[in-house]
């Protein structure tokens, strides 16, 4: 069977805990799409890890990652993860990668950092991973398949092909020093040394393994708004973010796809610019993200502090159909004790008028949120393992949001812990 873990938002849902979770059972996990732009934090008893291109099932023997198809692929990156993973005492993963995946070049990270400099104020709030400039390659046929590593002949002469266009901009626009075409093959022979015990067809790999009625699990990143067709276009990622982008991004048929668990945090933060209508500023801001997450709200490859604001039902509710949701995972609930009362946005004023349908970005940027009060519940509930347990202020505010985004919430998560976590 395969299942799908998604985000309903911006990103940072949590969906690396739940994967970590979901993955006990699962044969193999699938990275579909996305690079080492975004992280997930994972906590469990080998320590507290960032990863971010391995897929969040890297810390059991029984599973294999799969780098799908979808993924822009940073082998550098890749393979400096997986020993950091191996160096904590984790044993080391089994790990396949597409040999249809793409590579980030070096010179799509350096184009990355030259463009936010050169927008200045106007920038997209890049990680300056090179994950636009790699996407528009790739639509533009002028990306590196990892195959093509293994024919130096046409390599070489695709790479002095490519250099001249990219030596354009780099020359007139950026005014940087030129890109070396021999210096570029050389480090993309080095790159075929580290990537070339785990390149296979995984698409074949997949279809066999569905066949034989394995586990899988499709893990996304980012999440529904930061989508490039259905987000907060242009504040977006580069690839889609949905689940049904899942079946492409891993080279499997759609119809597989039986479960999509869409996570959605308790609160929201959001990581990068773009129009968050629920935003909390000032020392309300500043005491949410000191208490959110596993050691506060902070991006997991960024550093940067994430902007916070209170449960966004429009939103989300968006979110979640478009992700084509069949379970809700509930995040971080056991952050928002410390309340005695917890707004929720339950509709967006536009112009005087009140609607619940998530709009277009312009119409986005004039909307102001319409809130709703709930009573908080006031005590610590980590560690409760039984949704009856809960204090009945939170089981309401938990039913109170399950009836705003109309799919079901069959999975709560209160604490960082691999365990803390309530099925209903």
């Amino acid at each position: 069977m395969v299942k799908a873990i998604v985000g309903a938002n911006w990103g940072d849902e949590g969906k690396g805990k739940i994967t970590d979770t979901l993955a006990k059972e699962s044969d193999i996990i699938v990275r579909f799409q996305g690079g080492a732009n975004a992280g997930h934090t994972i906590v469990n008893n080998y320590g507290k890890f960032a990863l971010h291109t391995l897929p969040s099932g890297v810390f059991y023997d029984h599973t294999t990652s799969v780098i799908g198809n979808g993924v822009a692929l940073d082998i550098p990156k890749l393979v400096g993860e997986l020993e950091e993973v191996v160096s904590k005492g984790v044993p080391r993963p089994k790990i396949l990668v597409s040999d249809r995946a793409q590579i980030v070049m070096p010179y799509h990270i350096l184009f990355d950092t030259y463009e936010e400099a050169r927008l200045a104020g106007k920038s997209f709030g890049s990680t300056k991973s090179g994950i636009a400039p790699f996407y528009s390659d790739k639509y533009a046929k002028i990306g590196f398949q990892v195959s093509e590593l293994f024919d130096e002949v046409a390599l070489k002469e695709k790479l002095e092909r490519v250099l001249v266009q990219k030596n354009v901009l780099i020359e007139h626009l950026y005014h940087q020093p030129l890109l070396n075409a021999d210096e570029l093959f050389n480090t993309l022979m080095e790159y075929r040394k580290m990537i070339e015990p785990y390149v296979c067809d995984t698409s074949a790999y997949l279809y066999q393994a569905i066949q034989e009625g394995k586990n899988i699990l499709l893990e996304g990143q980012l999440g529904s708004l930061k989508d490039p067709d259905h987000g907060i276009y242009p504040m977006v990622t580069s690839s889609s973010t949905l689940a049904g982008y899942g079946a492409i991004g891993a080279g499997i048929p759609p119809y597989e796809i039986k479960k999509v668990i869409t996570v959605c945090k308790a609160y929201s933060s959001a990581v990068g610019a773009g129009a968050f209508v629920s935003e909390i500023f000032g020392e309300e801001a500043d005491e949410l993200r000191k208490r959110g997450g596993d050691g506060g709200e902070y991006g997991a490859t960024t550093g940067r502090p994430r902007r916070m604001g209170w449960f966004d039902c429009v939103a989300s509710r968006y979110g979640c159909r478009i992700q084509g949701t069949t379970d809700v995972a509930f995040t971080v609930l056991d952050v928002l004790g410390y309340l005695d009362e917890i707004p929720v946005c339950t509709g967006y004023e536009i112009d005087g008028r009140i609607t619940d349908d998530f709009p277009t970005t312009t119409q986005l940027e004039k909307a102001k949120p319409v809130l709703e009060v709930l009573p908080g519940w006031k005590t610590d509930i980590r560690g409760i393992r039984r949704y009856e347990e809960l204090p009945e202020n939170c089981r309401n505010y938990i039913e109170f949001v399950e009836k705003q985004l109309g799919f079901p919430i069959t999975i709560i998560s209160n604490g960082p812990g691999r365990d803390d976590v309530i099925y209903r």
